[in-house]
């Protein structure tokens, strides 16, 4: 079992899929980065000075100055200011990784150059034989020779 175990763990694809699953990781780190601290703050300011991830509806029905002051209260709070950090994240990773399977996908599907045939088609019996043959191999017929 351990033999089995260790040659399905050392597949490609096993390791191409824990290598993608870590890069993932790091690269959503990133993107959340650029939209708390890059994208989300310019936003919130041309909307009023509103900073998004202190948005928040307060369930409890006492005054809080910020969500962080809430949530050390243990008070109910709908964060929906984090919501629209974390769907702006995933709109963005998605179309990342739109563009990089589209551009995947267009490297491997790479036009079939045209093939010259190798065969013909004997005249007698129907069959495929070699281009060059001059006899069929398979009803045993003479066949013209191409001048």
């Amino acid at each position: 079992m351990w033999k089995e175990f260790k040659e399905f763990a050392m597949r490609g694809n096993v390791v191409d899929l824990a290598i993608g699953v870590i890069l993932g990781t790091a690269f959503g780190k990133i993107v959340t980065s650029l939209v708390s601290d890059v994208i989300m703050p310019p936003i919130g300011l041309l909307l009023g000075k509103v900073d998004f991830s202190n948005l928040y509806i307060n369930l409890s029905g006492k005054p809080y100055a910020n969500l962080t002051d809430a949530k050390a209260a243990g008070a109910a709070t709908i964060n929906y200011g984090l919501f629209l950090n974390n769907v702006i994240d995933f709109l963005i990773v998605a179309f990342v990784i739109f563009i990089i399977v589209r551009e995947f996908n267009r490297f491997l599907k790479k036009p079939a150059a045209p093939t010259e045939p190798t065969t013909k088609q004997c005249p007698y019996c129907c069959s495929d034989i070699p281009l060059k043959a001059t006899r069929c191999p398979h009803c045993t017929s003479e066949l013209e020779a191409k001048a």
